[in-house]
Parts: C-alpha cells; structure tokens; sequence
C-alpha cells in the first residue's frame, strides 16, 4: 500500500486509524514540504520587517495589542507551551494522543500555519518511533482550539512533558537524550501554530466514530439472533415498508436483517402464528438503529471536512495577506459529536428492552428469565439489571456539552464550544453500549437455544455458534461475570462483524460491516 502523504493526499477516519495502528505509514513528500518553506520564509520576512500581526510577533488572547520584540519571538513560543500546559485528570489513551499527531500534522502539512520543516520533522520521529507525549484528559474549553491538550502534546519538543515509550511513561527529556536528540528551538508563530486546532476533540471523535461504527454493526446481528430466539417477525423488515419512508439507515438496517436472517426454519416454524404484530424492540429495530446510522452519517461527514481542515490561527496566505480568523473554534464538531452520542446512546437503550422482553414468559417456548428452573435460580435477571444501570449512566451523559459556554481570556473568547467535552462524553457512551450489547448478545445465545433444533439463517447460526464456542448454555445459576465479559470482549473485538463479512463473501451475499463505503469509516 502506498505511503500516505500528509498536506497532500485526503485523511479519514478509518486512514487516520490505520497510521495510528501501524497499518499504513504517513510521509511528508517534496512538494508538500515546498509549501511548508515557502510559508514558514513568509513568517521570518514578517518578523524581519518589523510588521506587526497577530501571533507572530503579538502576545495572545486579551494580550493581541502587546507588542513582542523580534529577539524576544522564540522566548514567546516556549512561554507559550509551559503556560498552556495546564490540563487535569486521567491520561488520554496513546492511541487518541498518537491520532492528535497524524491530524496535527495533517493540517500543519498544508502549509498554511508557518511551520517549519524541522518541527514537522520532529513530530514525524515520534509518529515513526511510537514515542507519544501523555496529555491529561480534561483542561480544554474547545475553542481558541484545544489549547491545553495541545500544549502538553507538544511540550516533548522542547524536552519537557512525559512520553509513552515501550509500555512505560517516561519524561521526555531523558527519552531525548537516550536518542541523541535535543530540544526544539521553536521559532516565531510555531508555538502557536502547534496549540491552535481542534486535534484533541478531532482525535476523540474518530475513536469514537470506530466504535460507533462497531456497535451499529454488532446491534443489527446480535438483534437478529434475539428476535429469531423470541420468534420475532420478519415482515417489518419488508423493503416495501423503508420504501415509503426512504430513510439511508433504516433502508440500510432492514436489508441487514433479511440477509442475517436468510432462510431461517425457525421463522417457517411459526409463520401462521396468531400474533399480529412484535412489541416496538424487534418491530422497529431498523427505524431505531437506522435512525442511529443517520447521525453517524453526519458525524462522519463533518469529520471528514474537519480532518482535512486547517483549523490554525492566524493563517498566513503570503506576506500581504495573514489573516486572523475563527477556524479554531469546535462548533462544527461539537453539535454532531452531541448527537451521534445520542444516537449511540439509542442503540443501547433498545438493546436493554429487548433483553428486558426475552427475560419474561409471554414468549412461547422461553421459559422465564431464560432458565428452566427457576425460584432456586434466579437465571439472567440480574444481568437486566446491569443494562439497565448502564443504559440510565448513558441517559446522564447525554446532555449536550455544546449547549453551554463560559467565557474565557478575559472575554476576549466570550463563546465557546466544549467540543472536548461532548467528544470525552461520547466515547464513554460508546463504551457503555458495547458492554450493553454484549450483554444482549449473552442473553440472545440462550434464548436461541430453545429454538433447537431448529436453526435460523448460515449469518445468525454462526455467530451462536461462535458464541457457544466460548459460552457454554446455562442451566443453573454460575458465576456469570467471565460469560458476560467475554460476550462483551466478542463485541468490543469486533469478532461477530468478520464472521458474518467472511462468511457473506463466502456464500455470495450482499453484506457487509465496516468496510460497507456509506457506512463505514474509510
């Protein structure tokens, strides 16, 4: 596979991921570093020529009128990184930090921020050797970009900060030494070329966007093995019905069902059945989930202008012509990010009430609470009872970061986005889902039991098979917590997803998961 080439070529999600995960390496070629040389020549005739313009050769924020003094320029950018590195809480991953890098280096590639080629250089080797400056997780407002996340993301530049490094954290400077390497000398605007973006958010939002992904794709199948164990119907899934209401996901959704269901023997087993219609949990599944699919739509749309955006300020265009704008500010991100979190949290939600209607003896042929003897046993009630407090922690987190702002910089930033928030609360969410599905997913494979030996679809039948392979049917109460963690690692590894595109292709069906190219993230 070819190199990426950063500044040049178009990043999304899914790319971004795979030079993060080592799958593809990402280079600055020729001509972008052409553009990056010419840019930075136009901030040292800037500083030369006395003119004065914002960021170069002004303090910042509420100090945009002081002027700095040409010797003084290099002094500014590294006050700058120590007074901004102010973040708390708990270590972002490596991985978001390490996709902070591949966006921030992206849009510095543009050349339009007046960076240099050593400093692109410099974050380069950190890229390539895996050595990943640890930024705090809480600290930005996500606006004036995400400055304090930026900053401890850069501050191993100038030999200060930590680093992860072979499994361990290290500080920076002594990782330096033992590669020979010093400390930056940052010149003028770099520092603030460097902490002026929405990378943090940006990252955050990709992770997200992954497992997003991940959970649209494992609540279709695992809702099919769940309905076929419940003896679901399969006419709400009738193309004629999406037809008249032609929304992307819910069109989406339905055609998943009919291919995971295929020819099942279990809906033959009670296709003249008395029961009219399916309570809204398996009835609506592709209006619910595919409703969930349009906002990931959205969020993947913006986040694919946003990753290729330069998001600096000031932008310098020629010497003329700097000009000072709001390309930092989160906005853009924070309003889908809100809403795809909603919208996972959704998927979470309807998970939970299936589970709920599986646990109870309206259904003929499962017993109550999906175990024979019960009274002695107490069976899956209470992993219901963990859905439920995950799918309420959801409902909490949900409110929408982007609806608030307090000023800051003196009211100079009188409005800001709390991007960084919306982004830090969606992946939590995210999270929560997975191990919501999983829990599905446990309680779906002993529901579909008691269809044996009937057998639903090849799609459905083996993902239960995959999943008996790990989780034995129960019979009397055990200790559940490995089952469920297991179910949950099944989801969170994306195992049920590869299965079911393998065996598609095998078979010659018309399915696929992440690497679908409306729904996926590439």
């Amino acid at each position: 596979m070819l190199p990426f080439r950063f500044g040049i070529d178009r990043l999304t999600p899914g790319i971004a991921l795979d030079l993060v995960r080592g799958f593809r390496k990402g280079i600055v070629d020729a001509s972008a570093r052409e553009k990056i040389r010419y840019n930075r020549k136009i901030i040292e005739d800037i500083i030369h020529e006395g003119k004065v313009v914002y960021g170069i050769n002004t303090g910042f924020g509420p100090l945009c009128t002081t002027v700095i003094s040409e010797e003084d320029t290099r002094k500014l950018q590294y006050n700058l990184l120590l007074s901004h590195s102010v973040g708390v809480g708990e270590p972002v991953s490596p991985e978001i930090c390490k996709l902070m890098l591949i966006l921030k280096i992206h849009s510095l590639a543009f050349g339009f921020s007046g960076i240099s080629e050593n400093t692109i250089d410099r974050i380069l080797w950190h890229i390539d050797n895996n050595i990943i400056p640890l930024v705090p997780s809480q600290g930005s407002v996500g606006a004036s970009g995400d400055l304090a996340p930026l900053a401890h993301l850069f501050l191993p530049l100038i030999g200060l900060g930590k680093v992860y490094f072979k499994s361990a954290i290290e500080p920076a400077g002594e990782i330096l030494q033992q590669f020979s390497m010093h400390p930056l000398e940052l010149g003028p605007k770099e520092g603030l070329a460097l902490i002026n973006g929405t990378q943090f958010m940006a990252a955050t939002a990709v992770k997200f966007l992954d497992i997003f992904q991940n959970c649209l794709d494992h609540a279709d199948i695992i809702a099919a093995i769940n309905l076929e164990a419940m003896l679901g119907s399969v006419k709400t899934f009738h193309a004629d019905i999406h037809n008249l209401r032609p929304y992307q996901g819910s069109i989406y959704v339905a055609s998943r069902m009919c291919t995971l269901i295929g020819n099942s023997e279990i809906v033959e087993s009670h296709r003249n059945c008395s029961r009219v219609q399916d309570p809204y949990s398996l009835r609506c599944i592709p209006q619910v989930h595919g409703a969930s699919r349009n906002a990931f739509l959205h969020l993947k749309e913006m986040l694919n202008t946003e990753i290729n955006a330069v998001t600096d300020n000031p932008l310098v265009f020629s010497k003329d012509k700097t000009l000072s704008g709001g390309n930092f500010h989160g906005q853009p991100l924070a309003l889908p990010v809100d809403y795809a979190a909603m919208a996972a949290a959704e998927l979470g939600n309807i998970s939970d009430r299936r589970i709920y209607l599986s646990l109870m003896d309206t259904i003929e042929g499962l017993p109550k609470l999906l175990m024979k003897d019960t009274g002695l046993n107490s069976g899956f009630m209470i992993p219901q009872y963990t859905t439920a407090a995950l799918v309420s922690e959801n409902k909490s987190l949900c409110f929408p970061a982007s609806v608030d702002s307090i000023p800051t910089s003196l009211g100079q930033e009188d409005h800001v986005s709390m991007g960084s928030i919306s982004a830090r609360k969606a992946l939590q969410i995210a999270g929560n889902v997975e191990k919501i599905l999983g829990i599905e997913l446990f309680c779906a494979a002993q529901g579909y039991d008691f269809r044996k030996p009937l057998k639903s679809g090849p799609l459905v039948e083996a993902c239960h098979q995959h999943v008996r392979s790990f989780i034995p049917h129960i019979d009397k109460d055990v200790f559940l917590a490995d089952y469920i963690n297991k179910a949950i690692d099944i989801v969170k590894q994306k195992e049920l997803t590869r299965l079911t595109s393998a065996m598609a292709m095998e078979k010659g069906l018309d399915f696929k998961n992440h690497d679908h190219e409306l729904f996926g993230i590439y």
